[in-house]
């Protein structure tokens, strides 16, 4: 007995020691078990995000939903207020399936007008409020929206367009009984005429959890945002994943992310789900963020990696660990930038995570383990089957085998992840978008006839077994939060008129996470570069984080033998002036100009001291 029970204590310390993190492995397969039966529940009785939210109104009709500056806003009031939304859109003439674009900051009204939509069964299309002119068109012409509600402070970017969305018959709602523009309505007055008592049932019968709820806009290789479907069982699928990472009902999140983020709404719909609160901040604010936690009690807060760097960039404070926060859900902060923040304010559950909006797999790191977005193991293979596979960044496509199908990679080297698009992990596309819809599609991966999502980024699986994020492929990069189409980048600059071609990538910027806008230029012929009126086009016409921070100018631009531009190269060499014997610029925001890049900026923006 003593024999067996020696035997049995060696088994598991020495299987623990073999296997470290067997036990995290099952738990997060049970976790995913767990949705999966939670979904086919929802699916039997077509039980749709609207049926989670009015439940919770029922059995907790006074609980706070949304905190707002001084307000607080019970789940009863937001059912009332997203009654009188729907009554509106609904006398607009709106029907089942019909699209409205939102285009607002952060507020509790963009709330109500989401929930109003999806109680009718229209789609709601969130617009990047940062947006401008031919983007903000083309986002508002590719979701296929009858109406556009925008909101006051967005009046300069609307008035801008106005007389194309007239021609285009487009309705145009003002959040805003002070907007004197023709042709517009006032939302906030009509709302004021109608009554806030429960709707009808009918008015969304025939609506299923197939049915698209959201469209969210991500960039992409068309240089233009694309705008993602995200069905109704999508956004359970995306929402069930907050609730398995802890939360509970009695939390309180601080999302200061802008709503139109996959990462800031699903933060409002977990909260739905959970029955919870959420306290929400127009705009990130980094000098009121913990003031803002403090203020609402906050226990849990989202982020991307700029957030967390930002937050440690602030001088210290006594007060830095005065707050409730226990858990911080988000992606993209780097490994120096954790380790700092959980220094400083304290022992903060991290839970990086991985997930494109549009894409049909996703890694969550439940170990704490600084860095990692995931594990690779062969459960969670099995269930959600993707692999690593070679890319040629030059030539930017995957690599194929003599028998022309796809070559996995060794661990510890860079791979593109690509999902099997199944039942269960569908990969819906883009509205109105076919092509690019298909061109995210890898057909004959492993075997004739099998389909993979691209996902467009690279990762690495160390030794054991984590997952890290290296980097984007393609013609997309990431820089302050936001994704950069270089295509849509190189087009704005070639309208410059002493521009005739543009090659536009990302660098890393020491300090800063994402990569930074880089340009290699080619002149037209008998011009001369002039940077005061390249940088007036650049502030004009590009929103602040898509602007190319260096301008490399170069006799001719390098293509491959399938005439791409050539961006490996270029973005090793990065903006280093000691190594580059072209001339280089930095954007100087000081300055209103494009100033020569000289050793002394480079060492200064390599230190830190110039911060971008």
């Amino acid at each position: 007995m003593l024999l067996a029970l020696l035997f049995a204590v060696v088994f598991f310390f020495g299987f623990r020691y073999c296997f470290p993190y067997f036990l995290h492995d099952l738990y997060l397969i049970y976790i995913r078990l767990r949705l999966r039966y939670r979904i086919k529940k929802c699916m039997k009785t077509n039980y749709t995000i609207t049926d989670h939210f009015l439940d919770v109104v029922k059995t907790t009709p006074n609980k706070p939903f949304v905190y707002f500056q001084d307000e607080c806003f019970t789940y009863k009031q937001a059912d009332e207020l997203s009654n009188k939304t729907a009554r509106v859109f609904l006398q607009s003439g709106l029907k089942k399936g019909d699209v409205v674009a939102l285009f607002s900051q952060n507020s509790p009204m963009f709330v109500w007008l989401w929930l109003g939509l999806t109680k009718i069964g229209c789609v709601a299309a969130f617009i990047n409020f940062n947006i401008r002119s031919k983007s903000l068109l083309h986002c508002f012409e590719v979701s296929g929206a009858k109406v556009l509600v925008a909101a006051q402070e967005l009046r300069d970017a609307v008035d801008e367009v106005l007389p194309s969305l007239q021609q285009q018959q487009v309705s145009v709602l003002v959040l805003s009984d002070k907007w004197s523009s023709s042709g517009v309505e006032s939302f906030t007055q009509k709302m004021d005429q109608v009554s806030s008592a429960p709707l009808s049932p009918n008015v969304t019968s025939g609506l299923t959890l197939l049915s698209p709820a959201v469209y969210i806009y991500t960039s992409g290789t068309t240089g233009l945002p694309k705008a993602a479907i995200l069905s109704q069982i999508k956004l359970l699928l995306m929402s069930f994943v907050h609730m398995s990472m802890g939360r509970t009902s009695d939390e309180v999140l601080y999302i200061s992310l802008p709503l139109y983020h996959t990462t800031g709404f699903i933060g409002v719909v977990g909260a739905i789900c959970l029955g919870s609160t959420v306290a929400l901040r127009s705009k990130f604010s980094v000098s009121n963020f913990w003031n803002d936690c403090r203020k609402y009690n906050a226990t849990a807060i989202l982020y991307i990696g700029e957030t967390l760097r930002y937050l440690c960039n602030t001088p210290k404070s006594l007060n830095d660990r005065n707050h409730n926060v226990k858990l911080a859900i988000g992606n993209g902060t780097r490994p120096d930038v954790w380790r700092e923040f959980l220094t400083r304010f304290g022992d903060i559950r991290v839970i990086e995570f991985y997930g494109a909006t549009e894409s049909n797999c996703s890694f969550i790191n439940y170990f704490r383990k600084i860095g990692a977005v995931g594990r690779d193991f062969f459960l969670y293979k099995w269930m959600n089957p993707y692999a690593f596979i070679k890319f040629d960044v030059d030539r930017g496509e995957v690599v194929r085998d003599s028998s022309g199908f796809c070559v996995k990679v060794a661990r510890g080297e860079p791979g593109l992840l690509v999902s099997k698009i199944t039942p269960w992990a569908p990969f819906i596309g883009y509205m109105g978008d076919m092509k690019q819809t298909e061109s995210k599609r890898l057909h004959n991966v492993f075997k004739k006839g099998d389909t993979y999502f691209n996902t467009g980024d690279m990762f690495l699986v160390d030794k054991e077994g984590f997952v890290y994020f290296y980097d984007r492929t393609g013609d997309t990069f990431r820089w302050k939060g936001e994704n950069v189409a270089t295509t849509e980048v190189a087009d704005i600059l070639t309208m410059a008129d002493c521009i005739q071609e543009a090659n536009v990538y990302g660098v890393s910027v020491p300090g800063n996470e994402g990569r930074a806008g880089m340009a290699a230029i080619a002149l037209k012929e008998g011009l001369k570069f002039d940077p005061t009126t390249v940088f007036k086009h650049v502030v004009n016409l590009l929103p602040v984080y898509a602007r190319p921070l260096f301008i490399r100018i170069q006799e001719s631009l390098s293509i491959t033998g399938t005439f791409k531009h050539q961006k490996g190269k270029l973005t090793e060499e990065e903006f280093d002036p000691n190594k580059i014997s072209d001339p280089l610029y930095f954007l100087d925001m000081k300055e209103k100009d494009y100033v020569p890049l000289t050793v002394n900026i480079y060492d200064s923006l390599v230190t830190g001291t110039i911060k971008v």
